[in-house]
């Protein structure tokens, strides 16, 4: 990571020392001075160098990038290395030649831009103007001198002809003297402009008459003589007589290419200032050439750099790949590359004969492996598939291995903890028993509100200990439920046969002596009407010792579960009206369930007086403010049918967990059967019987009933 942010830094040093170059280029152009001068050659060449240093320098960066995205992160460094070395070699030339390029280009164009060039440049275009200037003075003189002459001639001849033979003499020794190659007499004519009169030695496209009419204004306005040149002729024009409108035109052809000099140095004179106006942008120009063709040359290193490393390395990056998936755990993985006798070569050969080797290995222990996860399948299907709880335990009492019948009955829904967990934390009893080191042992076991007893084996194995246990709470109360019918059945037997004859002697006492008894009359009906109702009661007592002992098989029909609900809660709002009862859970429909209607009624009314009698106890000591309120809840499941029966009223005993045992009673008259009883139909519908705090302030009993028992009979077996 330290190394990425250094090359993030020096990334964006170089974009900025790349940016900062350019500006600082473009001031110094900008801020030369505006005559066009060349900048100094060591600043040109500082300039350059500057630019391409950071420039370069970025180039570098991004070939390591592009190595690094290429190689993926296998050879990385590798590709680095190779680009970098590239680079470096077509780098370091590269700036050397710019910079040696840079200061000759200077150098030359100084030479030719420089202040003896410019004046040699101003001399000789000097000297060109000064001889054309003195060509065309030399002209204007010659024709002064002879229109001079011809008026001297005119003057002292009586008759001159224009085409006579000694006038052409005359002025052929005019031309001839004077050097002058073509020679006219022009004449003014009413409309201002000149006609020819006579020509001498004309040439081929001179045209004098047109000449003159062009300029004889200048002479009419007192200047002596009119020069031009062209590119053929040096032309003249003089009057010779003013006043009768005679004018001489000479011109002079051979002295033609002094013109043509001079407009030649003019027009490179010109040339050579627009060049040297231009010399600061041809400057830039060769320096920007030389800066994109450097960079050019370096990207191509770069370039070929990732492409010779690809070609060197890709062996290499094949070997990383494929060292990564016999990681990842392919072993059958082979090399295909080269196989040769060079080194990359060896290499494979041997990493295929490692990978052949690990996969052979792999596979025995691989084998070895799935036949102890087998045998530890088959050992933990063992272990789930007996009911008996086992728990592993180590030295430190701490538990190792526990099935899931031993966490059902240890733990109940409590999710079992991650680490190390005492043995002691959730089952003191029995951590008791293996710290005083005996095998066996019955305990008791408390599991959220149930109180479980458990039989317990134990047998150390090594440093360990291998705890087994069963729940009896189940044997142990069919036992004694068992036991209390036989008691029952004997009690009933016993009682019952005398009850009889008790209380028929007493009604018949009652009968036949009452009319007899004059005093005490009173005494005597309370005595016998007390027999007869303590006999009723031990009648009743009996009825439900023999109901308990000989509880009939339930006979299932299909039954609507919410009907039998609502007509025992109907019986009970009819017998007390000072008690609210409401019933939740109605959906409209049937609840229909497999069950023996009047067993099924027998249980509903028998929690339901419980219900009354507790709300009772504690409307007795609450006062008139008190309301009794009975709510019951059914819930109707795919496979069970429930009937929650809450009440504001006592609450439950504190010995709760004894509550369905029988002869168990909180009650002075109660016989301790009633929800013996309830249990046993429950059960034999193939449920169970629940208690808990209700929210409304009592108890809450809830009676959860097989939907069809004999099928879930069927199932178990």
């Amino acid at each position: 990571m330290r190394r990425a942010n250094v090359f993030v830094w020096l990334e964006v040093a170089a974009g900025l020392s790349f940016a900062g170059m350019i500006g600082v280029t473009y001031l110094a152009f900008a801020a030369a001075p505006a005559d066009g001068r060349l900048l100094p050659s060591a600043q040109i060449a500082l300039l350059l160098i500057g630019t391409l240093i950071p420039a370069l320098t970025l180039v570098v960066l991004v070939g390591r990038r592009m190595a690094i995205r290429r190689a993926a992160g296998s050879t990385a460094r590798m590709h680095v290395r190779l680009v970098f070395f590239f680079s470096l070699v077509a780098a370091v030339p590269t700036l050397l030649v710019s910079a040696f390029a840079a200061v000759l280009f200077q150098s030359g164009v100084d030479f030719w831009f420089s202040d003896d060039s410019r004046g040699l440049m101003r001399n000789a275009n000097e000297l060109a103007r000064e001889y054309y200037e003195q060509n065309q003075l030399e002209v204007a003189e010659e024709t002064t001198t002879m229109a001079s002459d011809m008026r001297f001639y005119f003057d002292n001849t009586r008759s001159v002809t224009f085409t006579g033979r000694e006038f052409v003499d005359f002025v052929n020794l005019q031309m001839q003297g004077r050097d002058i190659n073509e020679t006219a007499i022009l004449q003014a004519i009413g409309d201002g402009s000149l006609r020819t009169v006579a020509t001498y030695n004309l040439t081929r496209g001179s045209e004098p008459g047109a000449f003159g009419t062009r300029v004889v204004g200048q002479l009419r306005a007192g200047q002596p003589v009119v020069v031009e040149a062209n590119e053929a002729r040096l032309e003249a024009l003089t009057p010779i007589d003013l006043a009768t409108g005679i004018f001489l035109y000479n011109a002079r052809n051979s002295e033609a290419m002094s013109f043509n000099s001079w407009e030649r140095a003019q027009a490179i004179a010109a040339n050579y200032d627009t060049l040297t106006n231009r010399a600061r942008a041809l400057q830039l120009r060769f320096h920007l050439a030389l800066f994109f063709v450097s960079i050019g040359l370096v990207g191509m290193a770069v370039w070929f750099a990732l492409r010779f490393a690809d070609r060197q390395v890709e062996p290499l990056t094949d070997l990383v790949g494929a060292a990564r998936q016999v990681g990842a755990g392919n072993f059958a993985m082979r090399v295909e590359g080269r196989t040769g006798a060079d080194e990359i070569g060896l290499l494979n050969r041997a990493f295929n004969r490692m990978t052949a080797q690990i996969e052979r290995q792999t596979d025995a222990l691989v084998g070895a492996n799935r036949q102890l996860d087998e045998r530890r399948a088959f050992m933990e299907t063992v272990l789930e598939s007996v009911s008996a709880g086992v728990v592993s335990i180590d030295a430190d009492r701490n538990i190792r291995l526990m099935n899931g019948p031993a966490q059902t009955l240890l733990m109940g829904d409590t999710p079992p903890r991650h680490g190390a967990l005492p043995l002691a934390s959730i089952a003191p009893q029995i951590a008791a028993l293996a710290d005083a080191g005996m095998e066996s042992g019955v305990v008791s076991h408390t599991r959220g509100n149930d109180l479980l007893t458990l039989a317990v084996r134990i047998t150390g194995t090594g440093d360990g200990k291998v705890i087994t246990f069963e729940d009896i709470t189940r044997q142990l109360l069919d036992q004694r439920q068992a036991a209390w019918s036989d008691v029952a059945r004997r009690i009933a037997h016993e009682i019952k046969n005398p009850l009889t004859p008790i209380q028929l002697a007493t009604e018949r006492l009652m009968r036949r002596y009452r009319k007899q008894i004059d005093t005490d009359g009173e005494l005597f009906d309370e005595l016998t009407s007390t027999i007869v109702r303590q006999v009723g009661d031990l009648r009743r007592m009996v009825d439900e010792f023999s109901s308990f002992a000989r509880l009939p098989k339930p006979v299932f029909r299909s039954e609507d579960g919410l009907d039998l609900v609502r007509q025992s809660i109907f019986l009970q709002e009819v017998a007390h009206p000072q008690i609210t009862f409401r019933l939740e859970g109605e959906d409209g429909g049937a609840a229909q369930i497999m069950c023996d209607r009047h067993q099924i009624g027998q249980a509903l009314t028998n929690v339901l007086k419980n219900a009354i009698e507790a709300v009772e106890a504690r409307g007795r000591d609450a006062g008139a403010a008190y309301r009794g309120q009975i709510r019951v809840t059914t819930t109707l499941g795919n496979d069970a049918f429930t009937v929650a029966v809450e009440d504001n009223g006592v609450g439950l005993p504190s010995d709760r967990d004894r509550i369905v045992e029988p002869y168990v009673t909180t009650r002075e008259k109660g016989t301790g059967l009633g929800l013996a009883i309830v249990n046993k139909i429950v059960e034999e519908h193939g449920g169970d019987m629940s208690f808990s705090n209700s929210a409304l302030g009592g108890a809450r009993v809830q009676l959860r009933l097989a939907r069809d028992p004999l099928r879930k009979e069927q199932a178990a077996e």
